[in-house]
């Protein structure tokens, strides 16, 4: 059975995926910049849904190499997912020589014991992804949310094949990056991945111009659409 992961950055956002049928949500903040942490108030209202929802957890927007600052702030908000009940986290950390920073995520997959473990789209930045994979199972993640190393799953595609080969059922390849319903029928077929991510965003109603001007809201808006997840599952299971 392949599986449909939303992410989202609001309440809005959170009903949304209920109503479009999503199988999990990942919950962030900021989906603009790439989304960052979501706040202990949003995380709690996360909890109450039937479905699992996996917390981001980025202190902030950029890079992967983070500082010791920046490390209590992520085990401090990993605490407080796993005290508000949510299904798990996703983390990535990074050294400045391209590799995943192995101390680190082991501190926080420690931090996070008894919680599902996502390694996030950090994995697309790492120079050799087949060792990275091997990093991840060892430090017990459940799956990978990755393009294979390019802008899009689409044109990663051949990697994301072989990553899914080399996992060997060890760990999910969660493919993510420009999925649509248009697309992701033949990227099931061409790379066998059994997760799919996708934010599933349309425009929204322009802001009105006095929020855009004070820095109060971004232009074009765009919200999570039920119906863009309707069809993406319909076209997930049609494959």
């Amino acid at each position: 059975m392949r599986l449909l992961e939303v992410c989202v950055d609001g309440a809005a956002g959170l009903e949304a995926a209920m109503q479009g049928g999503a199988d999990r949500i990942e919950l962030c903040s900021s989906l603009a910049t790439g989304g960052v942490t979501a706040s202990a108030g949003l995380m709690a209202l996360a909890s109450r849904l039937p479905i699992p929802v996996i917390a981001l957890i980025r202190p902030r927007s950029g890079d992967f190499v983070y500082s010791n600052a920046e490390e209590l702030a992520m085990l401090r908000d990993i605490e407080t997912a796993a005290e508000l009940g949510l299904a798990g986290i996703a983390i990535g950390a990074m050294t400045g020589e391209g590799r995943l920073d192995l101390p680190m995520l082991g501190r926080l997959g420690r931090r996070a014991q008894g919680l599902q473990l996502t390694l996030h789209r950090a994995f697309d930045l790492v120079q050799d992804q087949a060792t990275a994979l091997e990093e991840a199972v060892t430090l017990g993640f459940h799956r990978i949310l990755t393009s294979g190393g390019a802008l899009s799953a689409t044109a990663g595609a051949a990697q994301l094949a072989s990553l899914v080969e080399q996992s060997r059922e060890r760990i999910a390849i969660l493919a993510g990056g420009g999925i649509t319903p248009r697309n992701v029928r033949a990227l099931l077929q061409s790379t066998q991945v059994s997760e799919v991510h996708a934010s599933c965003r349309s425009a929204a109603v322009e802001p009105a111009p006095d929020l855009m001007a004070f820095g109060f809201a971004e232009s074009p808006a765009r919200i999570t659409s039920a119906a863009l997840i309707q069809e993406l599952k319909a076209s997930i299971q049609r494959a």
